[in-house]
């Protein structure tokens, strides 16, 4: 039941992007598919549900447009509404199972594994309803036992960006405040342990020092702490020198195409968040992605990368605001701490991109082996999925793509994806190869609703549309604890899997 008020939810709410009005929705069941030969061919013929605005401007140097986003009271109330209903009545959904204890996290496993598959119940875990020694009572017992504990606040905008330490939610637990503790101490030493920062980063960065630990992890910063004032200033000025060097280039012939691509997709990223929609943020966001473009000339602009800076200057950012980050008006910061956003954002973005380059060069060819290592993988551990998508004709490129293409933040909310990043920049090699296994726990999670779509435009419109809106840093930490589980599994087993 579960399942079927998420899935008639996004069925009826026709303000979702990518879906039609009920009145002009197509009958799908009389078309026939047909398999595009190229993704390049699937992308002419498919709208992207997230393209806002997708006609080219003809007057691109215009001043950028602003815009804020409010959901309707029926959208907030029906989807409310839903949360409440699963809550009284103690639905449960199934979440995968056997997950293993990810590094720097072993006080806070999600679940330990007792070889018979679990059912998450109201945000908690009990034995599967599949188990026949199941006692309906202790269910009961422990639903009430549950109830009476505060309820997580509900997220109710795919816009927030605050996370669950962010205002509003619950006062900070003994826990999360042990957690602060530790990563100060190891944040004031003279030369900071980067591997014991990322076993305690793995499990998530508390908001307080997540800007000075992703510096540190990035490699943008040294571990000495003597070093990093002077680091930071002589940084700072090499991005500003290139700026006054290459961004008075961005009119001349050889770069026009280059500027005028990026000031298309600016006003793209993150549509509904109205931080993005400010004129002074797209402007910093249109000379770090020309300063980048120009000096890596291999692969130039890539429509994409333009997501990338998001996070980053969102946790530098957080710095100097303490709520409500999604409105704050980054014009009112000083100039000289603006800067050092901007500053701080190139350089960050800058080593994310050294480790996945060539998921960006020609033709792309990192996508490419990224998208048939995942269907690979995906055959292996569920082979149910992996046969109905060829039973409908469903390409992995089609829906994919823009998965490895974005580090799926087309799927999950901005709040989503930093707590996502926190714990890739403590993986080794995590944007390039653990979200490999994300993206297929990510799949996984949506198994019931694959295997319900029986046509090729239902399973695409659902892949593309993944109703996320609601996850917050439990959702994302029980996807992580999974994608550890398979990494464990198959990273290593060259007979099941080959990198």
């Amino acid at each position: 039941m579960a399942t079927d008020n998420r899935i008639n939810f996004w069925r009826r709410n026709t303000k979702v992007p990518g879906r039609y009005p009920k009145d002009t929705k197509p009958k799908f069941n009389n078309l026939k598919s047909k398999k595009a030969c190229s993704f390049h061919e699937f992308a002419c013929s498919t709208n992207d549900a997230w393209d806002i605005d997708d006609e080219e401007d003809e007057n691109f140097c215009g001043t950028p447009f602003s815009a804020s986003f409010t959901p309707s009271g029926q959208d907030l109330t029906s989807s409310v509404h839903n949360q409440q209903l699963r809550h009284q009545t103690g639905e449960t959904e199934n979440v995968l199972p056997h997950i293993l204890t990810p590094p720097g996290d072993e006080d806070h496993n999600p679940q330990k594994d007792d070889g018979s598959g679990c059912e998450r119940v109201n945000g908690k875990f009990v034995k599967s309803s599949s188990d026949a020694d199941l006692n309906t009572s202790s269910v009961r017992s422990s639903l009430q036992k549950q109830q009476s504990l505060p309820v997580r606040p509900i997220i109710p905008l795919v816009a927030r960006i605050s996370d669950q330490n962010a205002s509003g939610a619950p006062p900070m637990t003994v826990r999360e405040k042990s957690r602060l503790d530790k990563f100060k101490q190891l944040l004031a030493s003279p030369n900071t342990d980067l591997e014991e920062l990322r076993k305690h980063s793995w499990s998530g960065i508390p908001r307080e020092v997540r800007p000075i630990t992703w510096r540190l992890l990035s490699g943008y910063l040294p571990a000495n702490k003597e070093r990093r004032e002077l680091v930071l200033k002589r940084k700072r000025e090499e991005y500003f020198g290139f700026i006054e060097q290459y961004y008075h280039s961005r009119t001349d012939e050889h770069y026009k195409d280059t500027y005028r691509q990026i000031h298309i997709d600016i006003p793209r990223t993150n549509p509904l968040i109205p931080l993005f929609q400010q004129p002074a943020v797209q402007e910093v966001f249109e000379r770090i992605l020309f300063i980048w473009a120009i000096r890596h000339p291999a692969s130039g602009y890539v429509q994409g990368i333009n997501d990338l800076v998001t996070p980053f200057f969102v946790v530098f950012l957080s710095e100097f605001v303490m709520e409500d980050v999604e409105n704050f008006d980054v014009a009112a910061l000083p100039l000289e701490t603006q800067r050092n956003i901007e500053a701080d954002s190139f350089w960050c973005m800058s080593k994310l991109l050294d480790g996945i380059q060539d998921n960006y060069t020609f033709a792309q060819p990192g996508i490419q082996n990224k998208v048939k290592a995942l269907e690979e993988l995906v055959s292996r551990i569920d082979v149910d999925i992996h046969n109905h998508f060829k039973k409908y004709e469903v390409e992995y490129l089609q829906f994919a793509f823009r998965w490895m293409n974005n580090l799926l933040m087309r799927e999950l909310p901005l709040r989503c994806t930093i707590r996502l990043w926190d714990t890739y920049q403590a993986e080794a090699e995590g944007f390039s190869h653990f979200h490999l296994y994300v993206c297929a726990a990510f799949l996984i999670e949506w198994r019931k609703e694959i295997l319900c779509m029986v046509d090729f435009q239902s399973l695409l419109m659902l892949l593309q549309n993944l109703p996320t809106i609601h996850w917050g840093n439990e959702e994302v930490g029980l996807l992580l604890a999974e994608a550890y589980r398979l990494k464990y599994m198959f990273a290593d087993a060259p007979n099941h899997y080959k990198r």
